[in-house]
Order: structure tokens, then sequence, then C-alpha cells
């Protein structure tokens, strides 16, 4: 055989071991089988080609075998690498197409979300409001207003989360849609709470209040005889909504309020249902507004004029006939003469008159009652100058307002609140007020000075001897230091009546005369010693 024939069929060879592989390969790829099973079969294949072929082919041809061979196999490989990087492409693609995926699915929740912030306008908020107001006048029952008050719960959520347009601040009329919105809600619920009900706690709430205006108002005889009927019409009343018997033990303010706690222990106990017992709580309601008309019609202490009431309280029961014009006047006089301090006081509270004022509060400081006494404190704690007399006059009963007429012993600005509050200490004689009235023993105003020396004198404090002393000795005012002796006289201690007689042979004949009073004192218990005197 010659080379040509040799070449030729050696090509023949290595075209059917190529078809070989490629068949081998296409097996892989229908099979799932390895690659190297394919290389094996290429294998056997390459040994029978050379096998048959050995003897006739010289080793050159055998090398061209093998060449051909070695380039049959290289793209084979090259194939395998290729579909191993045509199955990562597609993985990676798998896994950039689902990345893709999650990352359109998250925009497309956010942008549903933004679109559901979107929605919610002015427009759609109003509308929502519409649709609850029909909701509202539609509602029979408590459950229908429970889904409108739901219903409007949602709106109010929509609405704090809504982003509305603000108004220009530098416009006091631009318009607010927000305020706007939440004004209409806020009616809604109002509207709501107002078609609620009624409830078995609005009667007795209605029966509470029935019985604050019986225990706080004042009533007449006629007013109290009234209050017991409109009660016992009540307990009536109600008996056959709450079948039982409430009918008060008597006419007295007790038992009637006894009466009303029975009746607003029934109503809880009985615990109605405002949409299946809306007929009795309806009737009890009835019956408690008619209770409320007539506790209105009761005739009330403050419904009459004040000479109905002083009849009625008797003030002018000591009038045979009227003898002084006015009348009150009359019969105030003759309480005075009776000491009856009640009827005086009476006509205090009572008369809205300056004139009878006056003659009130001049009958209570003659009269010198302690029984006035809360009523003058609590003018005198006003600074009123006409209580603060009256309580002066009461001595050491009054003794109570002594803390606070202290108080104004520094109103230097108001000389004749002190005069009387100085004058009124004294004559209370509380200790407690001797070193405030002696700190104004130097004050500048030598008109009240000589009131703080006699207050003094008056409370008799024996720590005042000195100050007194002082003030006789030096003061530039001769009404002051006449006043100091006779405080010292006042106090009466040897002392202090001994400090008075050096001024026997004084420039003043006001202070002379006090001295000469001292001395005279000094003289007579020289003569007839008091065994319980005191040295200061």
């Amino acid at each position: 055989m010659s080379n040509g024939d040799d070449e030729g069929e050696a090509d023949d060879e290595v075209e059917a071991d190529v078809e070989a592989e490629a068949e081998a390969d296409s097996d892989v790829d229908a099979n799932g089988e390895s690659e190297g099973d394919a290389d094996v079969d290429t294998g056997d294949e390459g040994d029978a080609d050379t096998g048959d072929e050995g003897d006739a082919d010289t080793g050159d041809e055998g090398d061209a075998d093998n060449e051909e061979d070695t380039e049959a196999e290289e793209p084979k490989a090259d194939d395998a690498e290729e579909e191993t990087g045509d199955e990562n492409a597609e993985a990676d693609t798998e896994v950039e197409g689902d990345t893709t995926e999650d990352a359109e699915t998250e925009e497309d929740a956010e942008t549903e979300e933004d679109a559901v912030v979107e929605e919610i306008t002015v427009e759609s908020l109003e509308e929502s409001l519409d649709a609850a107001a029909e909701e509202l006048e539609a509602a029979e029952t408590e459950s229908d207003l429970d889904a409108v008050e739901e219903t409007l719960d949602g709106i109010a959520a929509d609405l704090e989360a809504a982003d509305l347009p603000e108004p220009d601040e530098d416009d006091e009329d631009a318009e607010d849609p927000r305020a706007d919105l939440e004004s209409r809600l806020e009616e809604l619920r109002s509207t709501l709470e107002e078609q609620r009900g009624p409830y078995g706690e609005d009667v007795v709430a209605a029966i509470d209040e029935a019985k604050s205006t019986i225990e706080d108002t004042r009533w007449t005889e006629q007013g109290e005889s009234e209050v017991a009927d409109a009660v016992e019409a009540f307990a009536e009343q109600v008996a056959e909504t709450l079948d039982g018997d409430f009918a008060p033990d008597g006419d007295d303010q007790e038992s009637l309020l006894a009466a009303l706690d029975s009746v607003a222990d029934a109503v809880t106990d009985a615990a109605f249902d405002a949409d299946d017992d809306a007929e009795e709580i309806a009737a009890l309601l009835e019956a408690t507004d008619a209770l409320a008309t007539g506790l209105e019609e009761a005739q009330e202490w403050d419904d009459l004029m004040v000479h109905e009431q002083l009849h009625a309280q008797g003030f002018y029961d000591p009038l045979g006939h009227y003898k002084d014009f006015p009348p009150e006047w009359s019969a105030l006089k003759e309480w005075e003469k009776r000491g009856n301090v009640e009827m005086i006081l009476l006509a205090l509270e009572t008369f809205d008159s300056g004139f009878m004022e006056e003659h009130c509060m001049e009958a209570l400081t003659r009269m010198g009652d302690p029984a006035a006494f809360d009523e003058m404190h609590g003018r005198a704690q006003k600074r009123g100058k006409p209580a603060i007399k009256a309580l002066g006059k009461m001595g050491s009963d009054a003794e109570g307002a002594v803390e606070s007429l202290v108080e104004y012993v520094d109103a230097d600005s108001d000389p004749q609140l002190q005069k009387v509050t100085f004058k009124a200490l004294g004559e209370i004689g509380s200790e407690e007020a001797t070193q405030p009235l002696a700190d104004k023993l130097v004050m500048e105003n030598d008109n009240v000075r000589p009131y703080a020396a006699r207050a003094l004198g008056l409370i008799g404090d024996t720590r005042a001897v000195k100050p007194l002393t002082e003030t006789l000795d030096d003061d530039e005012s001769d009404d002051v230091r006449a006043a100091a002796a006779w405080a010292l006289r006042q106090i009466g201690t040897e002392s202090a009546l001994e400090a008075a007689a050096e001024h026997t042979d004084d420039r003043a004949f006001i202070v002379q005369n006090e001295a000469d009073l001292a001395a005279a004192a000094l003289d007579a218990s020289d003569a007839d010693p008091d065994p319980e005197a005191t040295t200061a």
C-alpha cells in the first residue's frame, strides 16, 4: 500500500475517531454520563485503530494519529469548559434574576405604601367624614354607635398620618384644612355621645343631684312641706317601674334622703341595658324630671323679700307699733335692750343698708357680747374699724383676735387703723401685744404714739415700765409724755409710780397732773401698805 493510500486511510480513521468522540459527547449530554467514560471509549477506539494500522503505518504516521487524537480531545475539553461556563452563567443569571425580582418586590411595596399615604387627602377625609355622619344618623342601637365610634377612630388615625397643606402663618385668613377636619371630627364625636343612652347611671345621677339640692338649700317652712310632697310623689311613681316600695318614713330631711338612696340602689341593682330596657329608663328619667321640677317650685328662703325673712324669724315681734322710722331701727333698739345679740346679727346680715349696718355695729360695740366674736373677727380681718372697736369692748373674750390685730400695728400708712387697733389691743389686755406696741413709742407720728402708750398702760405688763419711763423723760410731745405717765400709773407698781411721780414739776400741766396722781398713789401705799403689792 502506498503512502498516499496510507494517509487516506489514516484520515478516514481520524474522522472515524472524531465521529466516535462526538457520539460519546452526545451520550454524556443525553444520559448525564461523565466525561471520563467518554475518554475511556475514545481510548479504546484509539487502541483499536492503532492496533489495526500499526503494522502498515510508519512511526511518523502513528505520531500523526496521536497528534490528531490529542487535537480531537482538546475541543472536547473546551466543550466541557463551555458547558460549565454556560451552567455558571445560567446560575448567575438566575441569582441576578432573583435579586432583581426581590428589589422590584420591595420597590413595589414601597410604591404601594406611598400610594396609600398619598391617597389620604383633604377630599378623601371629607368623604370619610360624610360617610361617618350618614352612619351616625342611621345608628339606632348602642352597637351601631360603637361601630360609628370605631369609624371615627380610624378617621382620626388617617388625619394624624396625612400630609396636609399647612396654612400660611403670615395670612390670618388662610385656610387650615387640618383644623377644619379636626373640628368636624370633634363635632361628630359630640353628636355621638349625645345619641348614646340614656343609661341607668343617668337616673342615679339625677337622684344624687336632687339630694344635693335638698341638702344645700335653705327652705322656708312652706318649702320644707313642698319638698316632702315632691319626694313622696317620686317614690310612688318609680315604684311601678322598679317593682318596690320606696315611700319615705317621715317628712324630715333625713327620711327623705334615705328614700332617694333606696331608689338609687334599686336602679343600680337592676343593671338596665340601654337598648333592651330603654322604656324603663325613660320612665325613671321622667320621674326624676318631675322631682326636679317639684324641688324647683318649692319655696326657698332666698325667694322671700328681706322684710318677709325678718317677719318669718320674728325680728318684728317686739314692736306693738312703730315708734321710729324705719321700723327696723325701732326693732333693733328693742333687741339691744333685751341683750339679744342674735337678732342684731340677723339684722346686720340681712339689711343691705349703710344706715342699718352702722346702727347694728354700734349696738354690738355697746353690748360687747362675745357671742358676736366670729362675725366681728371676720370683719376685722378685712380691716373693718368698727369691728375692731367691737372686739376691744369684748376684752379678754376677744384674745383670739390678737394675732390678727398685731398685724396692723405697723400700718403707718393708715393712722386711723393704728389708733383703733392700739386701743382694742389694750382693752383685750394680751401681753402678746406688749413688745409690738412698745416699739411704736418711737414712731414718727406723735398723734399715734399716745395711743401706743395708753395701750401699754391698759395691758399692765411690767416689761413696759422702762420704755414708758424713757418716753416720759425724753419725748418732745407733751401729749405723748402725759400718755406715758398715765400708762405708768395704770401699771401701778412702785417703780412705775415713782417714775411718774418724778415729774411733779414738769413744764406741761397735763404731765404734772399725772405725776401728782402718781405721787398721791405712792403716799397712799406708804400709809396703808398692800402686802400683795409688787415691786418691779
